[in-house]
């Protein structure tokens, strides 16, 4: 998925653990491993104004883009 998750490097920065963070969010700590390791398919506003407002940070901290080819996928190779 092009969406990068950077949780963690804000949680090493605040130095929170993954239980902290979930805690003071309001979410349980599966889900915010879910969302933490880039599996999650959405989140939900809610929950990503309250991991900024505990983070100190803006989404822009926690989510970025990435081109496909960045994340592993490799361009179809081309037809003779």
């Amino acid at each position: 998925m092009p969406i990068a998750v950077d949780i963690d490097v804000m949680l090493a920065r605040r130095k929170m653990s993954v239980g902290e963070l979930a805690e003071r969010v309001g979410i349980t700590p599966a889900n915010l491993a879910v969302l933490k390791n880039g599996r999650a398919k959405a989140v939900r506003f809610a929950t990503l104004a309250a991991l900024c407002e505990v983070l100190e940070c803006q989404p822009g901290d926690l989510l970025r883009w990435e081109a496909e080819d960045a994340v592993g996928t490799s361009p179809a190779p081309a037809q003779a």
